[in-house]
């Protein structure tokens, strides 16, 4: 799985990275079926904006998005629906086999 982090209107330093890559652990089943996982994490001027794009090894691409106004709060509701987006979409797969 390719990972790759940007920050925009903020850096992100290493504890956030670290922060990120420790919740990819939620992940570690799935990743098999994920060729990359692209995250954005955006400030706005109250908030912060999580998004990441999932590219599947079926070829379907997903997009997820979470607003919040704390960067860690953030990334832990878009790990949250980012397990729900990957469970759902393993699901279908499975459906069609």
């Amino acid at each position: 799985m390719n990972l790759d982090i940007k920050a925009l209107h903020f850096t992100l330093h290493d504890d956030g990275r670290e922060y990120i890559e420790k919740k990819l652990g939620r992940l570690h089943n799935a990743q098999a079926n994920i060729i990359d996982l692209l995250i954005t994490l955006n400030k706005d001027a109250n908030q912060f904006i999580a998004e990441a794009t999932i590219n599947f090894r079926w070829g379907l691409s997903s997009h997820v998005k979470e607003h919040e106004t704390e960067l860690n709060a953030a990334i832990d509701k878009l790990f949250d629906a980012l397990s729900v987006k990957i469970t759902k979409e393993k699901e279908k797969v499975q459906e069609k086999r």
